[in-house]
């Protein structure tokens, strides 16, 4: 099947020919054709499918085959992805595959100066490409109107819902059209119950398409573990990327101070290192992205906002420099690599502290990944494992403050008493008068408190009814 079967418009079909694609990708045979038609979709695939193309080409002919004659352009096409990296990828290909359209799109998300982004909202846009962070503070300054939009999209509704955005989408959603007066496009590398409840609650009537079974690696890549220990993993490291002459290899950290640390010793070894974290400014992870893909930059360490949202053409090298705390990220992170068909090698450093992580990522994968152990490199077996901070929700509050679009949450009544001195209520410790006065305000404190925590548990209360309504339960 080519892409001409597919229904697209001249337009289309040259800028998809000018990037050398001549067959579409199982997905995209799968949605496009549905999409034109208008119906409401769900899908899920593997990473490096194709996913961005199979919503970016269709929703560019519906906009071009029904275009509006008002002086001012409105919103028609509200494209939500959770990282910045990620709206910026999305941006350019919707850029590139619309190049012969005359349709304006703006991509918008933190970490740069707003007035920009507010001057070409102003002159106009068809397509909105954001983070909903970003986008909520356009909202709260009256800058962006989302009435008119015609079709929503939200990309990586997985990561969303982990990042803890699921408030700031419900909070867009209100500003939109009613449901049946939109069409609705949900795309998720992974597959949970979750996406599908929130699915059923948003769309109409979607059609369902999986191209492969759920929680799933690219056939094309390559998987390896090497045993060795913690203090060693950097030697190690060095040591595969000059032996083997790699050129471009992709690291991922668990941490961002983990990431600063691995790649000045890197540097330090002779290898040309960057990192990219939530802490670095946007034009620092844009340049540094862009020395990986120029080959100035021969290896680039990175923490999980780097796992969505990177599209490196021919990526060799995945290095797992440490194993994800959530087995679906090893999905996302080995998905950079052995895209649109092509080979790749995902390697991972395991410690002894990290066994426990390997095993769950083994049972999402349901396969056992091949184990190596270098000469030179053998792991000590006295050296016993360390517990390693593991869950969903951990990970998804450090990212979200990561990305800089996550809200702080102020401490709890509870947490607050428990900060306060605690009074000894004893008479012989002073005079009478200063027991009396301690007694008051111990009682003052303690009904204040009880008040604090009545409102507490309310707030709560509140905020699992919310999560009920959404998610049916």
């Amino acid at each position: 099947m080519s892409f001409e079967s597919l229904g697209l418009c001249a337009e289309l079909l040259r800028a998809v020919r000018e990037q050398g694609y001549t067959e579409p990708t199982p997905i995209q045979r799968k949605a496009i054709p549905l999409i034109l038609q208008g119906e409401d979709v769900l899908a899920a695939a593997q990473t490096g499918t194709g996913k961005t193309a199979v919503f970016t080409l269709p929703l560019l002919q519906r906009l071009s085959a029904n275009p509006l004659h008002h002086q001012r352009r409105p919103v028609r096409v509200l494209i939500l992805t959770p990282t910045r990296e990620l709206a910026a990828q999305v941006g350019a290909s919707v850029e590139t595959y619309g190049r012969y359209l005359p349709l304006k799109v703006a991509v918008i998300f933190g970490g740069v100066k707003i007035n920009p982004q507010i001057d070409q909202l102003r002159r106009g846009v068809d397509i909105l490409v954001a983070t909903p962070g970003r986008l909520l503070d356009h909202v709260g300054q009256g800058t962006v109107d989302l009435s008119q939009v015609e079709i929503l999209v939200l990309d990586e509704a997985d990561r969303m819902l982990d990042m803890g955005f699921i408030h700031d989408i419900r909070k867009l959603l209100a500003l939109l059209p009613d449901n049946n007066a939109r069409q609705n496009l949900l795309f998720s590398a992974t597959f949970s119950s979750e996406i599908k409840q929130l699915a059923n609650r948003l769309l109409n009537r979607p059609k369902l398409i999986e191209v492969a079974r759920r929680n799933t690696t690219a056939e094309g890549i390559a998987q390896v573990v090497y045993r060795v220990d913690k203090n060693r993993k950097r030697e190690l490291l060095s040591f595969l990327i000059g032996s083997n002459n790699w050129q471009q290899v992709l690291v991922f950290t668990r941490t961002k101070h983990g990431a600063n640390r691995l790649a000045q010793q890197l540097q330090k070894d002779g290898l040309s290192t960057d990192a990219i974290h939530g802490n670095k400014s946007q034009g620092a992870r844009t340049r540094a992205l862009a020395g990986f893909k120029s080959g100035n930059v021969r290896v680039l360490v990175a923490t999980d906002i780097a796992a969505r949202g990177l599209d490196i053409e021919q990526l060799p090298h995945v290095v797992n420099y440490e194993m994800p705390n959530v087995p679906e990220d090893y999905i996302h992170r080995i998905g950079r690599t052995g895209r649109a068909g092509n080979e790749g090698e995902a390697i991972s450093l395991v410690c002894v502290d990290e066994i426990g992580l390997l095993r769950d990522i083994e049972r999402l994968l349901n396969t056992e990944i091949p184990k190596v152990v270098l000469d030179g490199y053998e792991p000590d077996p006295s050296i016993r494992a360390e517990p390693i901070q593991n869950g969903r929700n951990s990970r998804g509050r450090s990212q979200s403050r990561e990305q800089g679009q996550g809200r702080r949450r102020g401490s709890t009544a509870d947490d607050r008493a428990d900060a306060r001195p605690k009074d000894s209520g004893s008479a012989r410790s002073g005079p009478q008068r200063s027991s009396a006065k301690s007694t008051t305000k111990h009682v003052r404190r303690k009904s204040n408190d009880a008040q604090a925590n009545k409102q507490n548990r309310s707030q709560r209360s509140s905020r699992q009814q919310e999560r009920a309504a959404l998610f049916g339960g």
